[in-house]
């Protein structure tokens, strides 16, 4: 129905608000209402000057008559009119008397009785139209019959005609008008009214409340992928609503989807994170008795695999921190770059014998200001994604695929890429790279190590972007120095 309202209510403490609500008129009902009181005072603007009009053209009429007679009672002689024949035309005209003035002569041409005293003039040679809309409702108003003298010109070059009549018959066609043009009026209304109010409701009732309906069911389970809205194809700002509302609803039920993820994700890795922690602890515990084996080349390969133990049991105490805003501050100190690239290239495992080649163009002596950890994890999940770019077109070519590291320092800020010569970002996946479980094209992968790069760079004050216009894919990730710390002025002094 047009005023029912589609809103429930929302609880029972609100159950008295609720109820005003539902007995109000709803959008559609508002609209059938406006429609019929616009229509309605359209036709009223169009009925009163009618009204006047006919006011005016049924005196017009007594007056042309008027003129008629008078020109055969002038023409005859004088005393030549029986009074009946008088009373006659002045009954055809519908006038009581009949008077022609001509120069500064008043002539009486007929007369049925002695006319009573005139209740209104209406001079017909001037009237203004508000003046006729206001003597139209007076006379319908009248609550006895009043008599009206009329002057109009008069034929024949006269000064002016006129007539005195009795009101009663104009304002029984004027009633008789005014019902037949209410009724008519009244039929234009409801039909013009319910063809604005159909195509309204049509053209924006209806899609408001589908509109409407589609917010409160996704509302209800927004994870639910069925209940997003399908847009209608329209061309029009209903069209453009639906259809930002559509991409609004699938980004709202993907981010969900992914915080679900990411809450499954942290929950079972809170499961093993303790079981895991352990079993490294253990290997730790093994690899310590290494230590006491002479051979040189296990001598050289256990403080590495020392250092990597030691990282992954750090990395597993700190695996939930991700997401939670608990990333540790960087310990900031001295970093030899040139060794921490080293050592990243030995935990990817890219040997100077291998298909895939390392090149490294450090600036001598690079010294940066930055956590080693922090940043040794930034190159190696950079330096992972690189090699993984380039296995997946084996074979491999070392000629051709070649993971490049650059380091220099521009000031305060130092500046390290890592590139490869891979096949490069697909287009569709730049503008999500540092969004969790978005950025990996690796079949099997999480894409997280580019989101937790980010927050690690981000944490050191610095920057971690994807350099455009380059052979395959390169990161730029540049670290500014701590400011120094100046002395107090009481210490100066």
């Amino acid at each position: 129905m047009p005023g029912q309202d589609t809103l429930a209510p929302a609880s029972d403490s609100t159950g008295q608000k609720a109820g005003r609500r539902r007995v109000s008129l709803g959008l559609s009902g508002k609209l059938l209402v406006m429609t019929v009181l616009f229509v309605t005072l359209a036709e009223l603007a169009i009925f009163v000057p009618s009204l006047a009009n006919f006011r005016l053209s049924w005196l017009s009429d007594r007056v042309s008559s008027a003129r008629t007679a008078a020109l055969v009672l002038e023409a005859a002689p004088e005393e030549a009119v029986p009074p009946d024949l008088a009373r006659q035309i002045l009954d055809s005209v519908g006038a009581q008397l009949l008077v022609v003035k001509r120069e500064d002569t008043r002539r009486l041409l007929a007369m049925s009785d002695m006319p009573p005293a005139a209740d209104q003039v209406v001079d017909m040679r001037d009237t203004p139209f508000w003046r006729a809309v206001i003597d139209a409702f007076e006379t319908l108003a009248a609550s006895h019959d009043r008599v009206l003298r009329v002057i109009a010109e008069a034929p024949r070059n006269g000064d002016f005609l006129e007539i005195v009549l009795n009101e009663r018959p104009l304002r029984q066609a004027m009633l008789k008008f005014a019902a037949t043009a209410f009724g008519i009026s009244l039929l234009i209304s409801i039909g013009a009214g319910l063809l604005v109010y159909a195509s309204l409701s049509a053209l924006f009732v209806r899609p408001l409340r589908r509109l409407t309906e589609r917010m409160a069911a996704f509302r209800e389970a927004p994870e639910d992928a069925s209940r997003i809205i399908v847009p209608s194809g329209r061309t029009d700002e209903v069209g453009v609503a639906e259809e930002a509302l559509a991409e609004l609803q699938r980004g709202l039920s993907q981010t969900l989807a992914q915080k679900t993820h990411l809450a499954a994700l942290g929950l079972a890795v809170s499961k093993i994170n303790h079981d895991l922690r352990n079993l490294l602890a253990s290997v730790q515990l093994i690899s310590d008795r290494l230590t006491m084996v002479r051979d040189p080349a296990v001598q050289r390969v256990v403080p590495k695999l020392m250092a990597a133990l030691d990282r992954a049991i750090t990395y597993c105490e700190q695996t939930l921190s991700y997401g939670r805003a608990q990333e540790p501050l960087p310990e900031r100190r001295p970093v030899d770059v040139a060794a921490l690239v080293e050592e990243v290239r030995d935990t990817v495992g890219v040997s100077p014998e291998g298909t895939i080649r390392w090149v490294a163009s450090l600036e001598r002596n690079l010294v940066m200001d930055a956590d080693p950890d922090q940043i040794f994890r930034v190159l190696l999940n950079l330096a992972r994604n690189a090699k993984q770019a380039l296995e997946a077109r084996a074979p491999n070519d070392p000629d051709r695929d070649q993971i490049r590291i650059v380091a220099r320092r521009r000031g305060t800020v130092v500046e390290i890429e890592v590139g490869d010569t891979g096949p490069g970002i697909p287009s569709n996946r730049r503008e999500q790279l540092f969004s969790a479980f978005r950025a990996s094209a690796r079949q099997g992968g999480t894409g997280l190590g580019l989101p937790i790069s980010d927050e690690l760079v981000r944490a050191h004050g610095g920057d971690l972007r994807l350099v455009e216009g380059t052979i395959g894919a390169t990161f730029l990730m540049s670290i500014p120095d701590r400011p120094a710390e100046l002395r107090p002025r009481a210490a100066r002094a």
